[in-house]
Order: C-alpha cells, then structure tokens, then sequence
C-alpha cells in the first residue's frame, strides 16, 4: 500500500502534470464505496478546472474550480495511469477524461480502491501536521496500553503511516515497536515526533531522487529497516523479523518500553 511519502511524490507529479486542466467525462467502471451516484459525479465535474492535487492522509485530492473535492484511496493494490484518448488500463475503478482528451484512470484489480466526493474532514491529524506534535501524541500516546506500533497504524490517530514506515520510523526514534505506549518517556515521545517528521520527509526526497515522475508504485530499496534485502541496520545490528498479521522489522538497538 503507498504510504504518506509515496502519496506525496504522487501529488506533486499529477499536480505538475494535470492542474489546469478541464474535465470533459467521468466514468465511473467499479465503486461500489462511491459516496454518490455516477450521474451526481459526472455532472458535478464536468466543465470544471482541475485546480490542484495535494495528499491528505493515505488519501490524493483533486480541487476542482467550484471548490469541489474528489478523493482517492487507493487501498492496498490501487494504481494510477495517465493515458491518451482512451485508456487501455485493466480493472478500471474510475476514469477523469480532460478536455485535451488526456486522462487519469485509476485501477485495482481487487476492486476496492474508492473515490469519493467532497470527503469529510477528518478528525486525526495528518502525520506532518503540526497538530500531530508532541504535546498530542504525549497524550494520546498516555491513554495506551496497545504497543506503540498499533498506534502508529491507527489511522484515527494519526494520519498517513503504515507498516513500512513505521518501523523506520520507531527505529529511528530507538523504540521497539513493541513497547507498550502509556510508558514511554517523555523524552523518547519528542524523540519519536523527530523521527516521523524526518523519515518521512527524508523518503519523500528518496523517492524523487530515484523516480522523478511516479505516479504508482512503491518505492523500497532505501529503507534502513523494513528491507528483505538488507540483514544489519546501518549501526550493524541483526535485523530481526516477527511475522504476525503484518511483518515487523527491528532491531536489538531499539529499547523496549514495558
């Protein structure tokens, strides 16, 4: 699943490459999570001016000129393409069709990425937010006794990590992921606000650096932690894995909180 720096890379490429632009057709192929009908979404995009594509969460919103917003989840296997007059794509969730006869269409061959009109506004703070500082995580993080990772994860915490990241993240900061939440020390809570603000922004350069125009995918192979390639973190340690619903990497450099 792309995760906040992916999203973000995302963003700024089809922001660069598709703002300005004017909807002709949409055409909506499988969503069944559509918040409205196809007809209310053709009609209400259609003539307006794409003004802007910016990532909010694990979601990418298209601002449109009368201030309407389409947002796209793209779940764990969803997959945007730019095309040419018509898409040629495979297991189409929705298609933008602008009046140039460019397009975006998204895909999931899983059939549940979901676009959605004029998304509620979300009560947990993006994971780059300044509402999602210190003083807030502290908090939350106080109320806990679930390991730290979980909360990391809980999108109705905090917005835009995933299992990835997270684990770069707590090793960064030299937290296990294991570590039961309402005992972390204050100081290791700043620690862990640092490091998810450099991580990410760290991997969003990454990702530019190596893909320049990506729009899909996910892009790995720098990563300190979460990495099947890679045995030792950069200190030398052992990299060790605990397979579960979903695979945690760290390290013995990480002191666990209990």
């Amino acid at each position: 699943m792309p995760e906040l720096p992916d999203l973000q890379v995302f963003s700024h490429n089809l922001n660069k490459k598709l703002s300005g632009k004017t909807i002709k057709e949409v055409t909506v192929n499988k969503a069944p999570k559509l918040n409205v009908t196809h007809k209310e979404l053709q009609d209400t995009l259609y003539g307006q001016k794409l003004s802007s594509v910016y990532r909010d969460g694990k979601e990418l919103f298209f601002k449109f000129s009368k201030g309407d917003v389409l947002g796209l989840h793209l779940m764990l296997h969803g997959k945007l393409f730019l095309f040419e007059g018509k898409s040629d794509n495979k297991y189409p969730i929705i298609e933008l069709l602008f009046t140039d006869d460019t397009g975006l269409v998204l895909t999931d061959f899983q059939g549940i990425a979901v676009p959605t009109l004029n998304p509620e506004p979300k009560d947990a703070p993006d994971a780059l937010s300044d509402d999602a500082g210190v003083d807030y995580l502290k908090a939350i993080l106080a109320k806990k006794k679930t390991n730290v990772k979980t909360v990391l994860l809980d999108q109705k915490i905090i917005r835009g990590i995933g299992n990835a990241y997270a684990d770069e993240i707590l090793w960064d900061a030299r937290i296990s992921p294991f570590s039961v939440s309402n005992k972390i020390p204050e100081d290791k809570v700043k620690d862990l606000v640092k490091s998810i603000h450099d991580v990410l922004k760290d991997a969003e350069k990454q990702i530019i650096k190596s893909n320049p125009d990506i729009i899909a995918g996910e892009v790995r192979d720098f990563m300190l932690i979460h990495n099947s390639k890679k045995k030792h973190s950069p200190k030398g340690a052992p990299i060790l894995i605990e397979e579960a619903s979903r695979k945690t990497y760290y390290t013995e450099e990480q002191e666990e909180y209990k």
